[in-house]
């Protein structure tokens, strides 16, 4: 059976074509057509027709006997130049918020109910850690996304309560009543921090980038194994170059 344009373009095809981009690993390591379309929950020949679509369109390149993601993606996400330009004006002081602490550096956006890794530099200190740039988390369990989420509008933090709180680690918080007290913390502080809620071992402090108007447009952050770094000694530093980064883009 032949897709054809018609079909490409119907938002139920779009919708699992976006889903089917999504089982992709963030290591960038090939899957094959049988693992996809587990993953996807998706028929097997209907899987591998649409990677046949994708790869004429570039946004899925062939690897042997798997598949992997396309440099077209990598170029489309070139055009998100708001996104890029804050990323690029905050680069300077990430390196050197890297350098002052020797742990690893995060900077994300929130999309939704994920936050999603604009940048990370990785310290000395830094542990080997589940993130990429363009990689996704949901925000609740991060130190970062609660940075944000503290300064968030009530529809927004609704959003994230509404989507659900899954247990990632035995540290995770699961209750709303305790999420929104933490956010009340955070809000005050202007630091969020992580306790290995969202990866087992991994803390950090995040604090958040504000515009203008006092609104999150993202956060930073410093991260690493628990019994390597003190996220309570190292969020004045996070704090000061949130702070700077926030009076840059105002």
């Amino acid at each position: 059976m032949r897709v054809t344009q018609r079909d490409v373009l119907s938002p139920s095809v779009l919708s699992r074509a976006f889903a089917l981009l999504g089982c992709f690993p963030t290591d960038g390591t090939s899957l094959g057509v049988t693992e996809l379309a587990r993953r996807s929950g998706m028929p097997k020949a209907t899987t591998h027709r649409m990677l046949q679509e994708m790869i004429k369109l570039g946004v899925v390149d062939r690897t042997g006997t798997g598949y992997q993601i396309g440099m077209r993606l990598f170029e489309l996400g070139q055009l998100a130049n708001e996104v890029r330009t804050l990323r690029d004006r905050a680069l300077p002081r990430l390196d050197h918020l890297r350098e002052r602490t020797g742990a690893t550096v995060h900077m994300v956006v929130l999309d939704q109910t994920d936050v999603v890794y604009l940048e990370k530099l990785v310290g000395p200190r830094g542990p080997r850690v589940p993130t990429r740039p363009g990689g996704r988390m949901p925000a609740y369990c991060t130190g970062l996304g609660k940075a944000i989420l503290a300064h968030s509008s009530t529809d927004k933090v609704q959003a994230v309560l509404d989507a659900g709180l899954e247990r990632r680690t035995p540290r995770t918080i699961t209750m709303p009543g305790l999420l929104i007290r933490e956010l009340a913390t955070a809000r005050e502080m202007g630091v969020a921090f992580e306790w290995e809620e969202s990866t087992v071992g991994l803390v950090c402090a995040a604090s958040p980038v504000l515009d203008a108007r006092g609104l999150p447009v993202a956060a930073i952050s410093v991260a690493g194994l628990g019994n390597m770094i003190d996220p309570r000694r190292l969020a004045p530093a996070v704090r000061d170059t949130a702070a700077l980064i926030s009076r840059q883009i105002a």
